[in-house]
């Protein structure tokens, strides 16, 4: 068993992994305007086989979707300044329609998203199953 992160997220066991993953194959975005969490969550995935690319910004990470055809999906923060992960999500599914988005945060309040939500602090756990159940859907 692994300990606590220190970014509000904990590893707590490894879960099975997809040929997919394992070779590589699906491509993820991590995008944090806070780095400690942006790097935590993107070695975690990174751990799974998955190839991951960082945006510290919405805008990086436009700028980066637009470089990256084959990005399968954005895993972002809601609180973050200049542009919100939920802004992100809306401009990034209309350039892309099939990109999955997961949106990550602790201080978001409640309310109608198309897409799936983790509340900070989670377990690295849930964070992987969520984004096979995502890939998978």
């Amino acid at each position: 068993m692994y300990g606590e992160a220190t970014v509000g997220c904990s590893t707590d066991g490894e879960a099975d992994t997809s040929d997919e993953a394992r070779a590589g194959q699906v491509k993820l975005m991590v995008v944090d305007d806070d780095p400690e969490v942006r790097v935590v969550v993107a070695e975690f995935l990174e751990d799974f086989g998955y190839q991951v690319i960082q945006a510290s910004s919405a805008a990086q990470a436009l700028e980066l979707l637009a470089a990256t055809p084959n990005l399968r999906m954005i895993i972002t923060d809601i609180r973050m300044p200049d542009m919100s992960g939920i802004e992100l999500a809306d401009a990034a599914t209309q350039r892309h329609s099939d990109l999955k988005i997961i949106l990550i945060s602790g201080y978001f309040v409640s309310q109608n998203v198309d897409w799936r939500f983790l509340r900070k602090p989670f377990r690295m756990r849930e964070l992987e199953a969520a984004v096979r159940e995502e890939l998978a859907a």
